[in-house]
């Protein structure tokens, strides 16, 4: 039997898409891109679509086009998902095992994903973390989990700009639908994040507590300097150190909002300072999504433009970034459709401030308890000024975990790539502004 050492495997080229192979990788020679893009389909159960005939080109630069095709081409070749630990940790079960040969009708209930009915999908805003933001640990009396934790696969999202972003600057157009992004509009109507409490919807019983939130707030315009004259074209290094200086004043002013809040005294130094360090990413990307918008999305953007990557930057931008900034895209355009309140925003930043399973915390059930107080005030408070909207409360809540999923995975994107990253989506965004 031909093995990886073999003198007759002199390419070493990826038998699913060109690229320079890295090994034998569930039974055939590919590279690492293809290696995790089949472990993630797998693992995560995920079901693509095809735009087109099913029959989208497969090479290095366009792998990224067609997910539906890639993970076909896959299968196809004989890349055997047996190999794939149940575990999901590195390292393949079964190495001995070569390509396996499977029929037409077992490749199509794969690609369909009747292979995966039954059995628990994975939730979307899971990374590794437990996520008990909500109240109830976001399970209903009825023991079923909350739509935080279900997601949809029935429908797909349609990024305007994007496909166009990555045709004119890094070549490897992806789908006009990203089928694995959660649909946080597709809550149902009757469904519940918490169980029903026996709560005044008086707004007199929860103004004070908002307004304590809000004005903690610093909500005047971002002071760093984001003007470019025109013409001049900003380098990467220029890009990246004010990106640096914006993260500096955002991290700045979350600081300030801590001492400011209500419950401030309440909270001892090292349960405040472990919650600043495991959300501060959190706070800074959900402020620059609704409060500081205009300016991100506008001045910012502005910078961007003038910015070109090189050859070198686009092809090295990994399916990390890529997945960090469709997610972006998307949450951006959710926010943008709401339009977040002030108030929404103040309650919606606490809530996810005051997160009790993160660990090294010293009175966990003491943050719970605050948590399950702005929870229950934010939702009071939308059910009554918005009486029309059933589902925004919900909507909103359903971003948190999103968010600190997106946080999580940038930590994951080289640092030399966040321009780039910046750039697409800022471009993305403003594009899909301008047609509205």
């Amino acid at each position: 039997m031909e093995t990886w050492e073999d003198d007759r495997v002199d390419q070493r080229t990826c038998l699913i898409c060109g690229d320079r192979a890295t090994g034998l990788h569930y039974g055939i020679i590919s590279c690492e891109g293809c290696k995790g893009f089949f472990k993630r389909s797998i693992c995560n159960k995920r079901v693509y679509r095809c735009s087109r005939d099913k029959n989208c080109v497969m090479s290095r630069k366009q792998r990224n086009r067609c997910q539906y095709c890639r993970l076909l081409k896959c299968l196809q070749m004989g890349m055997n998902r047996k190999a794939i630990r149940e575990d999901g940790m590195p390292g393949g079960r079964n190495k001995s095992i070569g390509p396996v040969q499977i029929s037409e009708e077992e490749i199509e209930r794969i690609m369909s994903g009747q292979e995966f009915e039954g059995e628990a999908n994975i939730s979307w805003s899971n990374n590794g973390d437990s996520d008990n933001s909500s109240p109830g640990n976001g399970v209903s009396e009825s023991n079923q989990p909350s739509p935080v934790s279900t997601p949809s696969s029935s429908r797909s999202v349609e990024l305007n700009g994007f496909t166009a972003l990555r045709d004119q600057y890094i070549g490897t157009p992806v789908s006009a639908h990203y089928q694995y992004l959660p649909h946080l509009l597709s809550c149902p109507a009757h469904t519940a994040l918490l169980p029903p409490q026996p709560r005044s919807l008086d707004p007199q019983s929860h103004s004070l507590l908002i307004s304590q939130l809000v004005s903690a707030e610093d909500l005047e315009p971002l002071g760093t300097p984001m003007l470019i004259e025109d013409g001049y074209k900003v380098t990467q290094a220029e890009l990246f150190a004010l990106l640096c200086r914006l993260a500096d004043e955002l991290l700045f002013r979350q600081i300030a909002w801590i001492k400011k809040l209500p419950f401030f005294c309440e909270l001892s130094i090292k349960d405040y300072t472990c919650l600043l360090s495991s959300t501060w990413q959190e706070l800074i990307l959900l402020s620059s999504l609704t409060v500081y918008s205009k300016q991100i999305f506008g001045d910012l953007a502005d910078v961007t433009s003038k910015y070109s990557p090189s050859d070198d930057e686009l092809h090295r931008f990994s399916e990390e970034g890529m997945e960090v900034m469709e997610r972006l895209i998307y949450l951006y355009r959710k926010f943008n459709q709401l339009k977040v309140s002030n108030e929404e925003y103040a309650c919606m930043k606490a809530i996810n401030f005051l997160n009790q399973d993160i660990r090294g915390l010293t009175n966990a059930s003491q943050l719970e308890q605050l948590n399950k107080r702005y929870w229950y005030v934010c939702q009071d408070f939308m059910e009554f000024k918005y009486p029309h909207q059933p589902n925004r409360f919900p909507d909103l809540m359903m971003c948190l975990p999103e968010i600190r999923y997106i946080a999580g995975k940038m930590v994951n994107v080289p640092l030399e790539q966040l321009p780039l990253l910046f750039k697409a989506v800022l471009h993305s965004c403003k594009a899909s502004m301008s047609k509205e």
